[in-house]
C-alpha cells in the first residue's frame, strides 16, 4: 500500500498539534514534505534560500523552496521508513 504525502491523520498524527503553513523552520536531519514535489526527505543542506533534501531510501537529492516544506506526519515517518527497510532487504539499495 502506498500512502502520499496527503494522507488522512491516522490515531496517532491526531495527538500531535495542528500544522500551521508558514511556521516550520527545517533543520538539518528532519524529515520534510516536499508540498510542491509531492515528495518526502531529509533535509541535508541548505545553499542561499534552498533548502536540500534527499529521499529517505537514498537517491538524487533535490531543491526546495521552505515555505514548500511541511513537517511529516508520525503516519507518513513510518510508512516511508518501512518502506525503505523493504527495499534493503530485497537488494535494492544499501
Amino acid at each position: 500500500m502506498r500512502t502520499s504525502p496527503t494522507a488522512p491523520p491516522t490515531p496517532a498524527d491526531r495527538d500531535q498539534p495542528p500544522y500551521d503553513p508558514g511556521s516550520y523552520e527545517p533543520r538539518i536531519h528532519d524529515t520534510a514534505v516536499d508540498v510542491e514535489a509531492n515528495k518526502i526527505g531529509r533535509v541535508v543542506d541548505f545553499v542561499g534560500s534552498r533548502v536540500w533534501l534527499r529521499p529517505i531510501g537514498g537517491g538524487l537529492e533535490w531543491n526546495a523552496r521552505p515555505e514548500d516544506l511541511r513537517p511529516v506526519t508520525t503516519a507518513e515517518t513510518l510508512s516511508k521508513d518501512v518502506a525503505a527497510a523493504n527495499a534493503r532487504s530485497r537488494g535494492e539499495c544499501p
